[in-house]
């Protein structure tokens, strides 16, 4: 069995996705482009908090594939992961113990910067010409 990348517990992942999606359904900025992709927000959530299982626990129940489903809306544009990181980072701030909080920080920073960085790769790797 491998080892958590760091401590945290299922509710406490549970809770920081609920709260997330909270303040994502009222930004204004996000707000609307979720909605247009979520019908269920239970069923999102939930699918959501076995993404993140799956990264810190290494809990093997998601079978997602965030980039495809992030190219596939049409309407994700790469600035808008500085404001998800954003508002992200402070629901962790809130929910979590600080060193529990930095920590999925920096892996949720990590996987955004693999998004962001395959969303702008529309035709595979980028010329190191």
């Amino acid at each position: 069995m491998i080892p958590p990348r760091f401590d945290v517990s299922e509710d406490q992942i549970a809770a920081v996705v609920a709260e997330f999606y909270t303040c994502v359904r009222s930004h204004p900025g996000l707000g609307p482009v979720f909605a247009a992709h979520v019908a269920d927000w239970p069923r999102h959530e939930e699918k959501i908090t076995r993404f993140w299982k799956n990264a810190i626990l290494f809990d093997r129940t998601y079978d997602g594939n965030p980039l495809a489903v992030h190219r596939a809306a049409g309407d994700v544009r790469i600035p808008m992961f500085d404001t998800w990181l954003g508002l992200f980072d402070s629901v962790l701030n809130r929910e979590l113990p600080p060193q529990t909080a930095q920590a999925w920080s920096a892996l949720a920073h990590r996987i955004g910067r693999g998004l962001v960085f395959g969303l702008g790769q529309s035709d595979g790797p980028p010329s190191l010409r």
